[in-house]
C-alpha cells in the first residue's frame, strides 16, 4: 500500500505507501527495486483508478502531447496507462533498473502499445540528457525522493521540458489507510504507530541518499525555483470499502509483511504480536479474511509549465 511518500509506487516506484511505490524497507535504507517488480507491478495496479482520473486531469492541459516520459517507472504500469490515457503520444519509461524495464516493455507488448514505448536505463536525472527530444510532459511518480539534491533534479526535469511542456510531480499525499482504528485485538491506533516508524524510516533513507540536502517540501515553490510557472495542486482519492478485493487484501498483506520485515524490531511486543497475527492466514483475524479491511489512500500531484 501506499504511503504518501512512496509506493516509497508505491507505489511506490510508483510509487505504494505514503511512499509511491511500496519502498523496500529492509533493515537498512537500500531498496532492491528489481526485487520488488512484483509488488510493485501489484500495487500501481490497484491505484490504477487514480492514475486514471489524473491523467484525465492533466489532459486538460496537455494536449496531445508528442513525447511522454515517466521519470521512475518502474515495471511500467504507469507508463502503459499513459500510452492508452494518449493515443498519439511516443512513451518512454525511465529508471535505474534494467529488469523493472523488462518488466515495462513486456507489458506495454501484452497491451498492443509497444509500437510507442521506449525504455532509457540509468541513473535519474543524468540519464534525460540521453533522451532523443524535450518531453511534452515529464511524470515523476514519488521518484523525486529518491534523489539526494530534489531542488537540482528539478531544474533539470525542467530542462528536459520542450517549451510549453509539463511536469507533473505525485509527491506528498497521506499514508493510506486499510484498518479500523480498534481493530478488535492489541492496542488501538497501530497504523498511527506504524507511521511514525515510517517516517524515520523515510528520514534515514534520505540522509543516506548521495548529495542528499535538506529540502523544505513545498513542491509547487520548488518547482517555481526550476524557472516554471503556472503551478497547480489536485489531490485523488483511492476509496476502497470494506470489505476489500481479494487483490486489495494482497496488497495489504504485502505491505504489512515488508513493514514488519524492515521496522518491525522497533514496535514494542504487543504490537509485533498484532502484525503477526494480521499477518497469519489462519487467523480469523487476519487481513486476509477479516471483514472490516479496506483502502483509503490520497495522491497529490502537482504540476507546471515550462514557459
Amino acid at each position: 500500500m501506499a504511503h504518501d511518500h512512496h509506493e516509497h509506487h508505491d507505489t511506490e516506484h510508483q510509487q505504494g505507501h505514503r511512499h509511491g511505490h511500496g519502498h523496500g524497507h529492509g533493515h537498512g535504507t537500500d531498496i532492491d527495486w528489481s526485487e520488488l517488480g512484483p509488488l510493485l507491478e501489484s500495487q500501481a495496479e490497484l491505484i490504477t483508478p487514480v492514475y486514471e482520473r489524473v491523467m484525465a486531469w492533466l489532459g486538460q492541459e496537455v494536449t496531445e502531447p508528442g513525447l511522454i516520459v515517466d521519470a521512475g517507472s518502474g515495471p511500467g504500469v504507469v507508463s502503459c496507462l499513459f500510452a492508452e490515457a494518449f493515443p498519439g503520444a511516443r512513451v518512454v519509461a525511465v529508471d535505474a533498473a534494467a529488469p523493472l524495464l523488462d518488466r515495462a516493455r513486456a507489458r506495454a507488448a501484452r497491451q498492443g502499445v509497444a509500437d510507442r514505448f521506449g525504455t532509457l536505463a540509468g541513473e535519474l536525472p543524468e540519464v534525460l540528457t540521453e533522451l532523443d527530444y524535450p518531453a511534452d510532459l515529464l511524470w515523476a511518480s514519488r521518484s523525486l525522493h529518491h534523489l539526494g539534491d530534489q531542488r537540482a533534479a528539478l531544474a533539470a526535469f525542467a530542462e528536459r521540458l520542450a517549451p510549453g511542456g509539463t511536469l507533473a510531480l505525485l509527491e506528498g499525499g497521506l499514508p493510506s489507510r486499510f484498518l479500523p482504528r480498534d481493530l478488535g485485538i492489541g492496542r488501538p491506533g497501530l497504523q498511527a504507530r506504524l507511521d511514525v516508524l515510517e517516517e524515520d524510516w523515510f528520514a534515514r533513507m534520505r540522509a543516506d541518499l548521495p548529495g542528499s540536502v535538506a529540502e523544505t517540501e513545498d513542491w509547487p515553490a520548488l518547482l517555481a525555483a526550476a524557472g516554471l510557472k503556472h503551478t497547480r495542486t489536485r489531490t485523488f482519492l483511492l476509496d476502497l470499502p470494506a470489505p476489500a478485493p481479494d487483490r486489495a487484501r494482497a496488497c495489504v498483506a504485502a505491505h504489512l509483511s515488508r513493514l514488519r520485515d524492515g521496522i518491525g524490531d522497533a514496535l514494542d511486543a504487543e504490537d509485533r504480536a498484532t502484525l503477526g497475527r494480521l499477518l497469519d492466514p489462519s487467523d480469523p483475524a487476519s487481513v486476509h479474511v477479516r471483514p472490516d479491511v479496506f483502502v483509503l489512500g490520497a495522491y497529490t500531484v502537482h504540476t507546471a509549465v515550462r514557459g
